[in-house]
């Protein structure tokens, strides 16, 4: 199947699974975890890529965290279709591919067809309902191998990220549910409070504020600052309340008056329950409090109302014409008593007519009972009144506009309602609003009480992450840390002797590192046992031991000196060895003390330490054993678990390939440094003049190889020097440069050639031999006539060939670049071209150095700095006035960083004063036989 059509296929599977969708949508994050930025880095960094990436898979690619030049950053989008992710998703399990180009299912997808994915590690995200949701992957541009290791890395850097996933979710949905209940509690007028019965803080919102006369801008949040503002009645009892259920526990219920700034009062109802701490003792206060003002005054109203009740009275004869009424008819009719007596009934109250009011009146007059019934006149009255009608005898008349018998009329008893029927109202509408509120309180309450249970359910599932992620954030930890101490240093073995310390107490109470030597022969399975383990043992060294207890540690020292002349054959070391696999050995105390002499001092040494397991791993590499880790434990601290075992075996493996990779480099860098030194000769010791030439390789074997150094005498006597730099590092460099230097030193030695003639004759000659390779070079002569022999000076005479500028050191310390004209172009280039010469003339007691780039360029530094850098280190060197040995290696040792990136050749020449003996630090004078001990000197 083709790259496209698989990743088609695996888009259809994700997009048809609702439940999978959903569950990735719900672990989408609104915005950037930091969390998942810092587990994407950890991947990338532990695994050796350039980019980490994890992705979310809906009906999109969503990518929540990415680290790397390869991978999305978080919020980016992409189509399923294109995403390798989306392959490894569906498949549900790890997918490793070494070369993606080779891979018929990813080849054609744009990552991999753009160069960016040229390898590709990923294993599914899973949530915690099983769901695949996305998956989590590194890579990079080139191919590279994966191994079981590097999966199982990535799987748990997957957990970790699932946990962080399903954190943000819950915490998302908590804040939701929290919302939901302040809109809740804004939308009854309810005033929420929190006191928090350990510290006395509380806590009220903005309407309890409002309620309690309280600023918000000065509240503090003590009890106190409501406290002040109770009505002094209320006071004694509000507190004596508070502190009971602050005590005892349970429900807490209270009304009490509030003092406004204007001095009226409020009256507040308060509902809340406690709620326990760890030990079960009550810990907070949660409630709600709302305002019954209306209610209190409502009742007050009815209660003065009734003390002070009148009863109004009027008399309407049989034509319905009032007859009588008293003043508190006055009152209640808003009209004097010479107003109403006269007037119809039916005029005087017209709302009457046609309700159902006139038919009770009727009645009592039809049937001479009373009648008794509450009426309400509206505007202009606007009254309630309790009527009580009396048929009465009012002797004869014709009968009224509603039908009454002749001579009867109606004693009419009005008491007015008004008040009681507001209040009632009042009362009834503010009983409905406590009803409510107190059902919005208890609401409140058990949605508070829920939140509780959600809030306590949330921070176990937490805690149960934490925990899972803290373990695998330890291990991850604990790897991070043993590769940052393998690759911290060239000296792997110190490194390994130091992984003691990160070992213990993280995986075990005690341990002890073995390596075997170089010159041991290593472990493998098809070794010669019984021809080859002699030898074996005498390459074994302990060279790192830990104990957690500082108290012990004196104990594994010395139990480490003595333990491997003590093994016997059937030891677990051995067969660690043999086997090349780790072992496991419980009761470890009984067990080892079996494998060692008896009597012994290695035997009571392991007794007072009494390990209750061990467990010993192997350091492999490349099919070999190059060590041993034996790892102990306390007999309380129990056997390794199956997670501490992996992890102590991944440890061995990181410490095996770190020594061979070590023991690697020291061959092949003693391998290319003795072939670059073989090729270099001592140089000769001119009339005066002293030589002294340096080579330092680069810290890495690979970048040996180019520079040299020569000097030579001249059949006149004159002293040439020369340095170069083959352009390369590696053994073909260095073999490139021994056919240089031989073809220079011959044509110079020749005759009495100027340095451009010699360069210009090597450049001929190295095309004629059809030496295919370029070169920088500097050749020096030193010159001198009678008379400036005479004068105590010198001529330098140079050609420069593409090479940093020499350097001379006056006798009065200034330092001057030998910069010449111009720089002629590189050996190698165009031969046919004609060299020049420039020269110097010098004092006797001066100083000429030359060197190659590696002396003063870097990564982070370009040539004109490093330039000027090794001029001021001269000028500072110079003024010590040391002997030139102690120049040079002080030079090296200030120019040169601790891990040098490039090899050094350095040759430097002393002019000494001609008119002295020649001094002894010079040595004595060295010259080919031929040569006259001091040269021929030309008369002018």
């Amino acid at each position: 199947m083709s790259g496209t059509d698989a990743a088609r296929v695996a888009a259809r599977a994700l997009t048809a699974d609702a439940a999978r969708t959903a569950a990735a949508r719900r672990l989408r994050p609104a915005a950037t975890l930091p969390g998942l930025q810092r587990l994407t880095r950890l991947a990338a960094q532990l695994l050796g890529t350039s980019s980490a990436q994890l992705s979310l898979l809906t009906d999109i690619d969503a990518v929540s965290a990415g680290v790397g030049p390869e991978a999305g950053r978080a919020g980016e989008e992409g189509s399923l279709e294109q995403a390798l992710c989306a392959i490894t998703a569906a498949g549900g399990v790890p997918m490793a591919i070494a070369d993606t180009h080779a891979d018929a299912r990813v080849a054609h997808l744009a990552p991999v067809a753009s160069g960016a994915v040229g390898s590709y590690l990923g294993v599914p995200l899973t949530s915690t309902g099983g769901q695949v949701v996305g998956a989590v992957c590194v890579g990079g541009p080139s191919a590279r191998s994966w191994s079981e290791g590097d999966v199982a890395l990535l799987q748990q850097v997957a957990e970790a990220a699932t946990a962080e996933l399903e954190l943000a979710a819950l915490s998302g949905e908590h804040a939701a549910d929290r919302a939901l209940l302040a809109l809740t509690i804004e939308a009854a007028q309810l005033g929420t409070f929190e006191l928090d019965l350990a510290t006395g803080v509380l806590v009220m919102n903005e309407r309890l504020l409002q309620l309690s006369a309280v600023e918000p801008a000065t509240f503090g949040g003590s009890p106190e600052e409501v406290y002040a503002h109770l009505h002094p009645e209320d006071r004694a009892a509000t507190i004596a309340a508070v502190q009971q259920v602050s005590a005892e526990g349970g429900l807490y219920t209270a009304e009490y008056r509030i003092v406004q700034a204007d001095g009226t009062h409020r009256w507040i109802a308060a509902r809340g329950a406690t709620l326990p701490g760890p030990d079960g003792a009550p810990a907070r206060l949660l409630g709600a409090a709302y305002d019954i003002t209306a209610v209190r005054e409502g009742a007050a109203r009815i209660e003065q109302i009734m003390d002070s009740m009148a009863v109004a009275y009027l008399a309407v004869d049989a034509e319905w014409t009032i007859t009588y009424a008293n003043t508190e008819v006055e009152r209640i009719a808003a009209a004097s008593r010479e107003e109403l007596i006269g007037r119809s009934f039916w005029g005087a109250f017209p709302a009457t007519v046609g309700t159902v009011f006139e038919e009770r009146y009727r009645h009592a007059v039809a049937t001479g009972q009373t009648v008794t019934f509450d009426a309400f006149y509206p505007e202009p009255l606007n009254v309630w009144v309790e009527v009580r009608a009396v048929p009465e005898d009012v002797g004869p008349g014709s009968a009224g506009p509603g039908g009454a018998a002749p001579g009867r009329g109606l004693g009419l008893y009005f008491l007015d309602i008004t008040a009681r029927k507001n209040a009632q109202q009042a009362a009834e509408a503010a009983q409905w609003v406590a009803e409510e509120a107190q059902v919005a309180a208890e609401e409140a309450q058990v949605a508070a009480e829920q939140a509780q249970v959600a809030a306590e359910e949330a921070r176990r599932v937490a805690e149960r992450e934490r925990r899972a992620t803290g373990a695998a954030n330890a291990r991850l930890r604990l790897l991070a840390e043993v590769s940052r101490e393998l690759s911290s240093t060239v000296d792997a073995e110190a490194a390994v002797a130091h992984l003691a310390r990160l070992v213990v107490p993280a995986l075990g109470d005690w341990c002890v590192i073995t390596l075997v030597d170089d010159e041991a022969p290593a472990s493998t399975p098809a070794t010669a046992r019984a021809a080859r383990e002699s030898d074996l043992r005498r390459g074994l060294r302990d060279v790192g031991w830990w104990h957690h207890d500082e108290g012990l540690r004196e104990l594994v020292r010395e139990y480490a000196d003595q333990r491997l002349a003590q093994l016997t054959d059937q030891s677990f070391l051995w067969t660690s060895l043999r086997q090349s696999a780790p072992l496991t050995v419980p009761d470890a105390t009984r067990a080892v003390s079996a494998v060692l002499t008896p009597g012994g001092r290695a035997r009571q040494l392991l007794t007072r330490l009494a390990p209750g397991f061990a467990a010993v791993f192997p350091l492999r590499a490349r099919g070999r054993s190059v060590g041993v880790l034996t790892v102990f434990t306390a007999a309380g601290r129990g056997a390794l678990s199956a997670q501490e075992m992996s992890t102590a075996a991944e440890v061995a493996d990181r410490a095996g390939l770190a020594l061979d990779a070590a023991r690697s480099y020291r061959q092949q860098r003693a391998l290319a440094e003795a072939l670059q030194r073989s090729l270099l000769s001592a140089p000769p010791e001119p009339d005066h003049g002293q030589i002294v030439v340096r080579y330092t390789p680069a810290a890495e074997a690979a970048q040996v190889g180019g520079d040299w150094y020569d000097a030579f005498i001249q059949p006149d006597g004159a002293t040439v020097l020369v340095i170069g730099d083959v352009v390369g590092h590696d053994v073909q460099a260095a073999a490139a440069m021994s056919q240089v230097r031989t073809v220079l030193r011959t044509i110079g030695a020749l005759g009495n050639d100027s340095p451009a003639r010699i360069l210009t004759d090597t450049d001929r000659a190295l095309a004629n031999l059809q030496v295919d390779t370029t070169a920088t070079a500097v050749v020096a002569r030193l010159e001198q006539s009678l008379d400036e022999r005479s004068r105590g000076v010198t001529r330098l005479r140079w050609s420069n060939a593409g090479h940093p500028p020499p350097m001379v050191i006056n006798p009065d310390g200034s330092v001057l670049p030998l910069l010449g004209v111009s720089a002629d172009l590189l050996l190698g280039v165009a031969p046919e071209l004609a060299r020049r010469t420039s020269e110097v003339v010098l004092d006797r007691g001066s100083t000429a150095i030359l060197y190659t780039d590696g002396l003063v360029e870097r990564r982070d530094q370009p040539l004109a700095e490093g330039l000027e850098v090794l001029q001021a280190v001269l000028e500072e060197l110079a003024a010590d006035d040391a002997d030139l040995d102690a120049l040079v290696d002080r030079l090296l040792a200030r120019m040169l960083p601790a891990r040098p990136e490039d090899d050094v050749a350095v040759i430097a020449v002393r002019l000494h004063r001609q008119d002295h003996p020649r001094p002894p630090e010079a040595g004595p004078q060295r010259v080919p036989p031929h040569v006259p001990d001091e040269p021929h000197l030309p008369a002018g």
